[in-house]
């Protein structure tokens, strides 16, 4: 297997947390700060292109949690705790000072959650990016449930087999990167370290869900959900729907014209807005 160490990031750097290198980067100043947490088989440099433009009026954080991209490895999976802390000693140890916005995709919706309920006093808003949710299965047909989700994750030889379309996808995804961004990136994403790193990332659904139905809910703060779905009726539609209606003042809005895991590549002036306008209901510091 290839060792994350393998590879040196094009941009950005790392803070050692616990005795282990995280990386992140950042760009931009003011607050309150933007972070934002990868969906599973994502990296912090997947979110480049929003974060460029979300730093031209706030600081923008993009980085990879342990066991995962550019960060030294870790065992997975993790708990959802283990996630939320690290990236609060992070922030602090970067003095990025709080309360932050959380823009999370997919997976990292987990992550964001349980950051929420762990320190909701650091917690301005959350931006929804097609994001799970630990109410997923009341939603979901069986086929597609967290449980079966995860008796779908790939082995080592499955993932290589994956490689050539792998590949082709992220090419198409990266194209608009610079190109010492972009090749770099291409390189390690489809190695084995990080190919198996986001496999394993979706070894723990199960546990995260029931992890987060045992915490509280949400904390009142303004909520902007980015549904990928052609209409209101389909479930995962219907979650998020759940979601937002779950807190004061929240949002959802339709994304009609891509897909879950290009979301922020295909439309990164949706996701920007709906940053935007979570700060400016916060409010600036």
């Amino acid at each position: 297997m290839t060792s994350n160490l393998t590879f040196a990031p094009p941009i950005g750097g790392f803070q050692e947390i616990d005795g282990r290198r995280v990386y992140l980067h950042r760009s931009g100043s003011g607050g309150p700060a933007v972070v934002f947490l990868p969906g599973a088989s994502a990296v912090g440099l997947d979110y480049f292109g929003v974060q460029q433009q979300v730093s031209e009026f706030t600081t923008a954080v993009v980085y990879d949690r342990g066991g995962s991209g550019y960060s030294d490895p870790l065992p997975q999976p993790r708990t959802a705790a283990a996630v939320a802390t690290q990236l609060r000693e992070l922030l602090r140890a970067q003095h990025i000072p709080g309360p932050y916005v959380l823009a999370a995709h997919s997976l990292g919706g987990f992550f964001a959650h349980r950051f929420a309920q762990l320190y909701p006093q650091d917690v301005a808003g959350l931006v929804w990016l097609d994001a799970l949710h630990h109410r997923w299965d009341d939603f979901m047909p069986p086929e597609a449930s967290l449980g079966a989700t995860e008796q779908q994750a790939p082995d080592l030889a499955q993932l290589r087999l994956m490689v050539p379309e792998l590949r082709a996808t992220y090419a198409e995804s990266l194209a608009d990167y610079p190109e010492r961004l972009r090749q770099p990136l291409l390189e390690a994403k489809v190695s084995d370290g990080w190919l198996l790193a986001g496999a394993a990332e979706r070894c723990g659904l199960v546990d995260l869900a029931a992890e987060l139905r045992a915490g509280p809910a949400l904390p009142g703060v303004p909520l902007i959900a980015l549904t990928v779905a052609q209409g209101p009726q389909e479930p995962k539609a219907r979650l998020d729907a759940a979601v937002v209606d779950a807190v004061s003042g929240g949002e959802q809005r339709f994304i009609t014209d891509t897909y879950h895991h290009r979301l922020c590549f295909d439309r990164p002036d949706a996701v920007v807005q709906a940053i935007r306008d979570v700060i400016d209901q916060v409010g600036r510091p």
